[in-house]
């Protein structure tokens, strides 16, 4: 072949092995494998071969790339481009993410319980970004750390590379006590949510002691309302619950994840997710005239809300980063995602 004699080659035979072919034409023909991450080019050339001499015989062998010429009517080069990405038969692993929460991690798979106001969660919207993570949803509705701390060994948590724990807003609603950070540095038990934290980060650790671990703080929230039960609400962050504010628990976390050299995604001081920024308005009857206007924060807080007599305060119109004053609406669950793909990518 690196003789100086012409070789006589009429025609080339690619076997195409099932494959399904892309892209033919004068100049190129593109198989792809749909099994495997294999694509195999043909490419032809008006140009003169460059083949080397017999003394660069090892080198050429050595090449991911062989040259061959090819004398028809006309020169023509006939470059055989085979990339082989995987190797392998198999997909790669993928890797695992456990994600730990409340109603806002479960409500990822239950769209339909938001009077469908939302079509997915943080979580499909992380993967869908990053397609080589698989998450687990470990949502549970109203649960606080306290909950999963007592639970831990129960909720059939398993070994994944990635934990998320995202957690504290109910905690402050059920007026659960923080705690001080030595409940968290002694291991002080559940009593406190500083306590409940060392519980589920123990417990993650002993899953996978070289899993990532991400904990992400409460959001700030305005008036809840539920939307299949108006009587199921709740004030704001913009005042305490028994004596304690949220942005305490989102500080806690802060501090937690600062001892253990572990990331927080800090959505309480996200600053698109700000109290101003949850709700456009919240539909209310004016007090002297009984007519409904559409108030916005932080007007609507004085106003009182019969949930037995009046409509629902957030209609379509008043969604923004939530949906009904606590829970993430798509635009809210797109900040959330966007601030997570930073930290898993």
């Amino acid at each position: 072949m690196f003789k100086k004699k012409s070789s006589k080659i009429n025609s080339v035979q690619i076997p195409e092995w099932g494959w399904k072919k892309e892209e033919e034409n004068s100049s190129v023909i593109v198989w792809v494998n749909p099994e495997r991450t294999i694509v195999l080019s043909l490419n032809y050339f008006d140009k003169e071969p460059d083949i080397p001499t017999i003394k660069d015989v090892e080198i050429l062998r050595t090449c991911s790339w062989i040259k061959m010429p090819l004398k028809l009517a006309i020169k023509l080069k006939i470059i055989l481009l085979l990339i082989i990405l995987t190797l392998s038969t198999t997909t790669p692993p993928k890797t695992i993410w456990v994600a730990i929460g409340d109603s806002i991690t479960y409500l990822n798979e239950h769209p339909n319980e938001t009077g469908n106001r939302i079509t997915k969660g943080y979580m499909t919207r992380v993967v869908e970004r990053l397609p080589q993570i698989e998450y687990v949803n470990k949502g549970y509705n109203g649960w606080t750390s306290g909950g999963i701390a007592q639970k831990i060994e129960t909720l059939g948590l398993s070994k994944a590379d990635i934990y998320s724990v995202f957690l504290g807003t109910n905690d402050w609603w059920q007026g659960r006590p923080l705690g001080n950070f030595s409940d968290y540095q002694n291991n002080a038990g559940n009593e406190t949510v500083y306590g409940s934290f060392r519980i589920i980060i123990n417990k993650l650790r002993d899953l996978n002691k070289d899993a990532k671990i991400v904990l992400i703080t409460p959001m700030q929230r305005v008036d809840f309302v539920y939307i299949a039960n108006m009587k199921n609400n709740a004030y704001g962050s913009y005042k305490e619950k028994k004596g304690q504010r949220l942005t305490q628990f989102a500080e806690a976390i802060n501090t937690i994840g600062k001892f253990e050299q572990i990331e927080v995604v800090d959505l309480y001081n996200t600053p698109s997710l700000k109290l101003e920024k949850l709700v456009k308005f919240k539909r209310l009857k004016d007090p002297q005239t009984g007519v409904y206007k559409n108030y916005k924060y932080p007007a609507f807080i004085d106003i009182p809300f019969d949930p037995a007599t009046d409509e629902y305060p957030y209609p379509l119109e008043a969604v923004d980063m939530t949906y009904d004053g606590l829970h993430p609406s798509d635009k809210g669950y797109e900040v959330i995602a966007r601030s997570l793909v930073k930290v898993l990518k």
